[in-house]
């Protein structure tokens, strides 16, 4: 039973530290020359370059015209 409540302890301290740290910091949006950023299709979530996918008024992006009219969810 003692080794129990020590190993809960050690869990406990040890998710406590990691919510101290913080969450990891984000990537720099800055690519390299000639590369493009990718986004996710806002209906089915297929990754594709900002340049080919559709977007709507709303600022979501698309892969296909028809995923754009059935607009955002999941197939």
């Amino acid at each position: 039973m003692k080794y129990l409540i020590l190993m809960l302890l050690a869990l406990a301290g040890w998710w406590l530290w990691r919510r101290l740290q913080g969450r990891p910091q984000a990537p720099s949006s800055c690519l390299p020359a000639g590369e493009e950023a990718m986004v996710a299709c806002s209906h089915c979530g297929v990754y594709g370059p900002v340049s080919e996918m559709l977007t709507d008024g709303g600022g979501l992006h698309y892969c296909s015209e028809a995923h754009r009219c059935l607009g955002p969810g999941r197939c």
